[in-house]
């Protein structure tokens, strides 16, 4: 929980061409307590970052590397499913140096280690007293961001013992930036479609949390159906299940779990995505419906729900201010 001696918090950056890379590039070269030492990526190796995410022109002359330097305080890994442990294997990292990992490949416990090297789950709204002493963050997904901040009062106050039944649409930015089938422009426009049906990857980590403040919810009782949205970024989610809580109770519960949280709030009124979008921010909204409670959450996925969140991550562990880089700002239209 140091900073440096300069005064600055060294970063390297692992997979900096994709899009979770731009968006941490977006909020780096921006952030008062940190210097990007290096961007590495392959494919991009001596071009500008610029060339590669254009908007960040006249804002930094850094160039990708395919060389990696040890002279950094923190490393983000920015990388596909599975290719943080090849690069950890491939690529050991001094111990003295903080991995924030941005794949799915230590965000449960039964796969958390990577040698000596303990990865803590990085959602600050569960586990902020964690992170703040850890070494290593396994950042969490992005629907799983959003579903978790709409069940973890519930959770807490064990009164998540009833089936849970989720809908959530992604913008098309969740699928990555290569190239598939459902994600190129001529197929997700004037489109919605659902996929992987109660089988979501990011159940698990869900459930891990749920279960970590003593819901007693397996994975197959969360009903869970993504969509894929016609829209770039951003995700909703809507969020019922049995709850004998009145609108006020419900409200109240709320509003306390999150109330020492900066990014996440409860609204009175009903949410829309575009609130979020190109911040940092979670907006909650609470109604009761006869014998149920309906939450709804809305996140920008490759913010709050990627770049973001492991800003503020960073931040925790460097004993920081939380909010530092972060204080973004939705677009009104």
């Amino acid at each position: 929980m140091q900073n440096t001696a300069a005064g600055k918090i060294k970063a390297g950056i692992i997979g900096g061409a994709g899009y979770t890379g731009g968006e941490l590039l977006r909020i780096l070269v921006n952030h008062p307590a940190t210097e990007i030492v290096f961007v590495h990526s392959n494919s991009n190796a001596g071009n500008f970052i610029y060339d590669v995410h254009a908007d960040l022109f006249g804002d930094t002359s850094l160039r990708f590397t395919g060389t990696l330097s040890q002279d950094i305080d923190v490393l983000f890994l920015c990388v596909g499913h599975g290719d943080a442990k090849k690069f950890l294997d491939a690529n050991p990292v001094d111990d003295r140096i903080k991995i924030i990992d941005l794949s799915q490949d230590f965000r449960l416990a039964t796969s958390s280690m990577q040698g000596d090297k303990e990865f803590i789950y990085g959602l600050p709204e569960l586990n902020r007293n964690k992170i703040r002493e850890a070494q290593n963050i396994a950042n969490p997904g992005c629907f799983a961001t959003c579903i978790q901040l709409a069940l973890l009062p519930l959770a807490q106050s064990g009164l998540l013992s009833n089936e849970v039944h989720i809908s959530a649409t992604t913008g098309s930015t969740g699928a990555g930036q290569s190239l598939s089938a459902t994600s190129h422009f001529s197929w997700r426009n004037n489109n919605t479609s659902v996929y992987k049906a109660f089988t979501h990857q990011h159940l698990k980590e869900i459930t891990q949390s749920l279960n970590q403040l003593g819901s007693p919810l397996h994975a197959d009782e969360l009903n869970f159906i993504p969509y894929r949205g016609d829209f770039t970024r951003g995700i909703m989610a809507s969020v019922y299940t049995e709850c004998a809580l009145s609108q006020e109770e419900a409200e109240k519960l709320y509003t306390d779990f999150y109330s020492a949280h900066p990014f996440t709030h409860v609204s009175p009124k009903n949410i829309d995505l575009k609130q979020v979008v190109n911040t940092n921010k979670c907006l909650l909204h609470v109604e009761k419906h006869g014998n149920k409670l309906l939450i709804l959450s809305i996140i920008d996925n490759l913010l709050k729900g990627a770049s973001g969140q492991a800003v503020q991550n960073m931040n925790l562990l460097f004993g920081i201010d939380e909010m530092e880089g972060l204080k973004l700002k939705a677009p009104a239209f």
